[in-house]
């Protein structure tokens, strides 16, 4: 695992010195992705520069120390994540005789060889793994910026100063010399608004990410050429026509198998490797097979809270019990979290939307003491529906969908009449005798956002509306004018066929799932210097997923129904068995309690107002009500404590964002 960075800037000379100071000053912002080495290599004629900060996993000698070239010298590489198969396909080539020599055996290595001996394109479908890379093409003089199929590793671009520059992290762009980067306001208010965003979309105007699956070719006049070599919504297609057949009982096999394989091949490491353990179904599936696989009891590692409601090690360790993991567990009190939440916004490039991010961190630095390594359940949602709304909205769409719009929002009214915490209390009392795994851990507050989408005119429109915070009429960024919600086209594309559980699955993998969760799996790992592998993110496990019927993933009241009959074969149901949680903070609670100061500083209407950039009225309604106790408004404050927490550690230039609000007229 590493941090690489770089640029290209062919129509200004520069001599090798500056090129390697320009570089190095890059790369130096992203040392705690890699801080076992650190390299850079330029060509002042073409005007290309490469920088890599190496956390060592594979081959731990010099050997494979980055940037890399090519056995023939045509090409260099700078790359970031891990080759799972990189020993089958370095088999393969001696096999057609087609390898080099070997210097190593880091997968570094192998891919260059690969990339020589097939092309690009036969080359990449060959890897399974996560991976960015930017790769220089010296015989043809083009650079490529390759990431993989599922978004996994991230890389930034853009067009600055006549450059095009490059990076792991937004951090590393800003580095580059003169960079004078600004907020981008379309996106501040889709982070603040939008659930589900576009994973390509960054916080500074001009620069985006390259999307998962693509890889995107500059030629010495800075023209790009992108190239989809992999889509997810592709493969929904493919699914959808090619449904699995086979019994149930056969899918669990063939899931089972396809996640041993997944796991085994993530265990390739020369350093040590763990779990991280929420004690949820998907993250205990890894372990369990894990387990299996191993002929020593592995490291698992859990953070609880004090918060009885809110915490799952308890069961995170009685499951590493029956699975016969070497347990580790941490609990986290709020003190621990506001001494912790500034330094995390220092080692943001952008901010975090998700709470969970700062448990991650937690869980990431526990396992981090022991191990440098770890396996994680993240994507197991996604691919076979464990959200509350993969349940919810389907069933009611098919049970509302009937009723008369103007009933639907009487119906709607009559619920929001009813405070979240009264209705809480209400299924509070009628708890004992709901099935566990009907039982919700915010049941008032789900119902007032049910409320929300029940007067909704089709299914597309609820699922909008479910996945945003905020009231289109709220105007929450100063200077940005509200639009119509804007329709992504995976969503559009699939959805005359496909029924709304698999239009949410395949939309949200392709925007939620880049944009949030694997964002915050990387920044919360590589922060601390610790490699996360993802096993459900094994491209074949989802393909397969795409292939199974939505009943094979929504049973009833349960969300996936075939995961959990995986699961089944090694841990006793019982154990597993409950609502769910993750690493989920007690924010409501906290935010009115021991976090209340330090969010009613970062809220505070005059220091909104002199930032500019968001306008403090709506923002200090929510803060009200949260504070009265009318409404839960956790998910609305977050964000924006966490943008607000961002902008003291990472202001744009001073002279830009004085001159944005000259022109809005704030001046």
């Amino acid at each position: 695992m590493c941090g690489i960075a770089g640029f290209l800037d062919p129509g200004r000379q520069r001599s090798p010195e500056a090129m390697r100071r320009d570089i190095v000053g890059m790369t130096n912002s992203l040392v705690h992705r890699g801080p076992d080495d650190g390299g850079a290599w330029v060509d002042p004629v073409a005007g290309v520069a490469l920088g890599n900060r190496r956390l060592a996993i594979i081959d731990l000698s010099p050997e494979g120390h980055q940037p890399m070239h090519s056995a023939s010298g045509r090409f260099v590489i700078a790359y970031n994540g891990e080759i799972y198969n990189s020993a089958a396909i370095a088999r393969a080539l001696e096999s057609a005789g087609l390898a080099p020599g070997w210097r190593g055996h880091s997968d570094t290595e192998v891919m260059l060889a690969a990339i020589e001996a097939w092309g690009l394109d036969r080359a990449l479908k060959s890897f399974n793994g996560m991976f960015a890379f930017a790769l220089w093409d010296a015989r043809e003089r083009t650079l490529c910026l390759v990431r993989d199929r599922l978004g996994v590793k991230p890389l930034y671009y853009g067009c600055l100063n006549g450059a095009l520059v490059f990076g792991s992290e937004l951090k590393a762009i800003s580095a580059y010399p003169d960079a004078m980067l600004t907020i981008d306001r379309d996106w501040l208010d889709r982070y603040l608004r939008e659930i589900h965003r576009r994973s390509e979309d960054t916080i500074y105007r001009g620069v985006r990410a390259v999307c998962p699956g693509t890889y995107v070719t500059f030629n010495q006049k800075l023209q790009a050429h992108e190239r989809v070599y992999w889509s997810a919504t592709d493969q929904a297609e493919i699914g959808y026509h090619d449904r699995f057949s086979g019994s149930e009982a056969e899918a669990t096999e063939r899931l089972d198998n396809l996640l041993r394989d997944a796991v085994r091949l993530r265990t390739v490491s020369d350093v040590p490797l763990g779990v991280l353990l929420s004690g949820g179904i998907d993250s205990s599936t890894i372990l369990a097979l894990l387990q299996q696989e191993s002929p020593r009891a592995i490291r698992s590692f859990s953070i609880g809270f004090p918060d009885q409601s809110l915490d799952e090690a308890p069961a995170a360790r009685k499951i590493a019990a029956h699975i016969g993991s070497d347990h580790t567990e941490l609990y986290m009190a709020p003190n621990d979290i506001i001494e912790l939440i500034p330094s995390l916004a220092r080692l943001s490039d952008q901010p975090q939307s998700d709470p969970s991010y700062v448990s991650n961190h937690v869980a990431y630095r526990l396992a981090g003491q022991s191990v440098t390594v770890t396996l994680c359940g993240d994507g197991g949602d996604e691919l076979f529906a464990g959200y509350h709304r993969h349940r919810w909205l389907p069933r009611v769409c098919r049970q509302l969908g009937w009723v008369p719009v103007g009933i639907r929002k009487q119906m709607a009214q009559a619920l929001t009449a009813i405070p979240p915490g009264t209705w809480d209390k209400v299924f509070g009392i009628v708890e004992p005798a709901v099935p566990s795994r009907l039982r919700e851990r915010t049941p008032g507050a789900k119902l007032h956002r049910m409320a929300r989408w029940m007067g909704s005119a089709s299914d597309e429109e609820m699922y909008r509306v479910l996945s945003t915070r905020w009231d289109p009429g709220d105007r929450l960024v100063v200077g940005h004018d509200l639009e119509q919600p804007r329709t992504d086209a995976a969503f559009v594309r699939l959805n005359a066929k496909f029924g709304i559980l698999e239009r949410m699955l395949a939309h949200e993998l392709v925007t939620t799932f880049v944009d949030t969760q694997l964002k915050k799996v990387d920044r919360a790992s590589m922060a601390v210097s610790v490699e996360a592998r993802a096993p459900f993110m094994d491209y074949r496990v989802v393909e397969f997923s795409f292939t199974l019927p939505p009943d094979l993933k929504v049973r009833g009241e349960t969300g996936k129904y075939i995961l959990r009959r995986v699961l089944h074969r090694y841990v006793p149901e019982a154990l597993y068995q409950r609502p769910k949680m993750g690493f989920h903070l007690p924010l409501s609670t906290w935010l009115r309690g021991p976090l209340r100061d330090w969010a009613e500083d970062l809220l505070h209407p005059s220091s909104i107002r002199q930032e500019g950039l968001l306008n403090p009225d709506p923002i200090r309604v929510k803060w009200h009500e949260h504070l009265s106790g009318q409404r839960d408004r956790a998910d609305h404050l977050w964000p924006v404590l966490m943008l607000r927490s961002w902008l003291k550690h990472h202001r744009p230039d001073v002279s830009t964002m004085l001159e944005d609000r000259r022109l809005l007229g704030v001046y």
